[in-house]
């Protein structure tokens, strides 16, 4: 039934709605689809974002496994001697259990003298360290040890600049 108040309005019994209300909740139905087509725009934009950050985010956890499986490798070097280039690569690719990982190239046991300006400078291949240094010194016994992981992008139309290979490398003295 309808009523009318005072002011000469004409109203339903029950809960009256405002009439400032009708024409918001109006408003908010007109422009609904609005939200939708929103997000039909920007959804594939934030796609490629995220895929994006996906991608580098793999890359960099497996250029952290390579460099992990070098630091495995120098610690078994450490440990066991240089005697075994073999079992040094051995170390390295059983470190992480990151399957494609290689120790390339081979680990390298060399004889070297430590140069501010130079770094390490090779004097020898291999353990046996006879030459002297050009400051009378003995020579160390360093060892190089390397790996590579090839990588392989989840979205190659990307077009991401990721090298296909990664790639670390240490080099210790371990006498």
């Amino acid at each position: 039934m309808n009523r009318t108040d005072r002011s000469g309005r004409t109203f339903r019994e029950g809960i009256s709605v405002p009439r400032w209300s009708r024409g918001f909740a109006g408003g908010i139905r007109r422009r609904s689809g609005g939200s939708a087509i929103e997000f039909a725009i920007l959804a594939p934009l934030l796609l490629i974002i995220l895929t994006g950050v996906v991608e580098l985010g793999m890359a960099a956890y497996q250029a952290m496994q390579a460099q992990t499986a070098v630091e495995a490798g120098i610690l078994y070097a450490i440990q066991n001697g240089v005697t075994s280039p073999t079992a040094i690569g051995i170390a390295v690719t059983n470190a992480t259990g990151t399957p494609g990982l290689t120790a390339t190239p081979t680990p390298l046991v060399f004889c070297g003298c430590p140069s501010y300006t130079a770094g390490v400078g090779v004097v020898s291949q291999g353990a046996n360290c006879t030459t002297v240094c050009g400051d009378g010194s003995k020579p160390g016994t360093y060892v190089t040890v390397s790996a590579a992981l090839s990588h392989s992008t989840i979205m190659p139309y990307l077009k991401l600049p990721l090298p296909a290979t990664l790639t670390a490398s240490a080099t210790v003295r371990v006498q």
